[in-house]
């Protein structure tokens, strides 16, 4: 225990922390930019009727309009803030308050990048990101130092390896094994420039495939080492350069390959600072000196409780590495039954669309169809159509809305046709099952019918056809 409070409060350069504050709020900025001027927020949060709620969280509820809009505006602004390192615990913790509400509106709009972001700023609220290279070091000399403790580093580099291992872990199962979705969707995009005609290529899709694998399997723990992090780094950012150009998966790549910088040495940013003063003389001292030079070089401020922070980050990181495996435990194909889907980095793994009829049922026995369009979007429609616990809560909903009115329904079914990764649809639930008499469960649903229908060789007939669906679906 000595030896591994010594390694982790030792001290180390401050810059690079630093920089990757200042990278994390630009990347917040850039985001809260992108969804105002290319999204609609309203259509998002406000529009909607009904939103679908994590479990535990159906009490919160969006701010009415414009309040959506101004709260993607103020975290633009709180990214600013961060990036200056201007009353940086204000902005970080503020920040990560306001995007954790925001994410927790509607189930419909979970990603994968959005949760990434969620785990970096919580750990970014308790990290001292601010006593160098920011505005707070100078408005206030007493937090200032040139140097830190490891352990900030540490911890965020550790979370950083734990979501890497996992996105390689989750793409060995049968169907990416076999090339698919991913033979689907390059199929849709063979005719991008230069690249295009090899996706059509069966050896070029397997290259692909297992060499995510191995990227994030084998170099995401190379990237621990200094003789190959570097060559790691570079194959890592044509991969998501690549990822950027073909799929649409938003941030993601930028956030991860600049996340990838904290594995490095920790001085990092003035070797490369160093080296450019080298190249071009028009690089000069000032833009670190100036800075260390109104700081005392032993002071380095320590934490109050040590041996707490230690077990802290201990339960946080064993919770993040144990998380995702939560699906092992439970019956079924996790990619078809969605039982632990979520949180587990599951990115990019799957192709799965499908259609949801409801129909509502009174004590008389009579019934009547369900329109959709009544209660939900159609971005909410695509995205509950296979996932049960989303079908679960609309079909309660559903039943409330029509009580309300004076109705008296005794039982909601659904009639869902689902398909995963170019297989033919198939009925995903049993249809005479009362969604009312279910309720919301951790684990998987029994009334989820198993997945029975075999892959299709992607390599014979209907191929294109099924690549046509995939473009449809994303």
């Amino acid at each position: 225990m000595n030896r591994l409070r010594r390694y982790l409060f030792r001290e180390v350069d401050a810059s690079s922390l630093a920089v990757f504050r200042m990278g994390f709020g630009l990347i917040m900025v850039v985001e809260s930019l992108r969804y105002l001027f290319k999204f609609c927020i309203q259509c998002f949060w406000n529009d909607p009727p009904f939103l679908f709620k994590y479990w535990g969280f159906a009490w919160v509820h969006p701010l009415p309009a414009p309040g959506m809009d101004l709260l993607w505006i103020a975290l633009g602004l709180l990214g600013v803030g961060i990036t200056l390192g201007w009353r940086y615990r204000f902005c970080m913790v503020t920040f990560t308050l306001a995007f954790i509400y925001s994410f927790l509106q509607d189930q419909a709009l979970y990603l994968n990048h959005f949760y990434l972001v969620i785990l970096f700023a919580v750990l970014m609220c308790f990290v001292p990101a601010n006593r160098y290279m920011a505005l707070d070091a100078r408005r206030r000399p007493e937090i200032a130092s040139p140097r830190i403790p490891f352990w900030p580093i540490f911890l965020l580099g550790a979370q950083l390896e734990i979501v890497l291992i996992w996105a390689g872990l989750v793409k060995i199962n049968p169907d990416w094994l076999n090339l698919e979705p991913l033979g689907m969707w390059l199929a849709v995009r063979s005719d991008m420039a230069l690249v295009g005609p090899l996706f059509l290529q069966k050896w070029a899709v397997a290259l692909g495939a297992y060499g995510v694998i191995a990227l994030h399997l084998v170099g995401a723990p190379l990237l621990l080492f200094r003789r190959t992090r570097l060559p790691v780094l570079c194959i890592y950012a044509s991969f998501h350069v690549l990822n950027h150009f073909v799929f649409n998966i938003g941030i993601f790549p930028w956030f991860t390959l600049f996340a990838s910088l904290l594995l490095f040495d920790p001085d990092w940013p003035k070797q490369v600072f160093a080296r450019l003063r080298r190249a071009w003389p028009i690089f000069r001292d000032e833009v670190f000196l100036p800075v260390a030079e109104r700081f005392d070089p032993a002071h380095v401020p320590r934490p109050p409780a040590p041996a707490l922070l230690v077990a802290g980050m201990a339960i946080w990181l064993l919770v993040q590495a144990l998380f995702p495996m939560r699906h092992w435990f439970m019956p079924g194909d996790v990619a078809w039954n969605e039982a632990g889907h979520r949180f587990a980095w599951r990115m990019k793994l799957r192709d799965k669309d499908g259609q949801a009829r409801f129909t509502l049922r009174d004590a008389s026995g009579a019934e009547q169809r369900v329109s959709l369009p009544r209660f939900i979007n159609r971005n909410q429609a695509e995205e509950m159509a296979c996932k049960p616990d989303m079908l679960l809560q609309f079909a309660h909903h559903v039943a409330a809305v029509h009580r309300a009115e004076g109705d008296n329904p005794v039982g909601v079914y659904a009639d869902v046709a689902c398909r995963l990764n170019g297989r033919p649809p198939q009925r995903f639930i049993d249809p005479d099952v009362n969604l009312l008499e279910e309720s919301r469960r951790f684990g998987a649903y029994p009334w989820v019918l198993p997945l029975t229908t075999p892959l299709p060789d992607p390599w014979l007939g209907g191929r294109l056809e099924r690549a046509e669906v995939a473009r449809g679906n994303e």
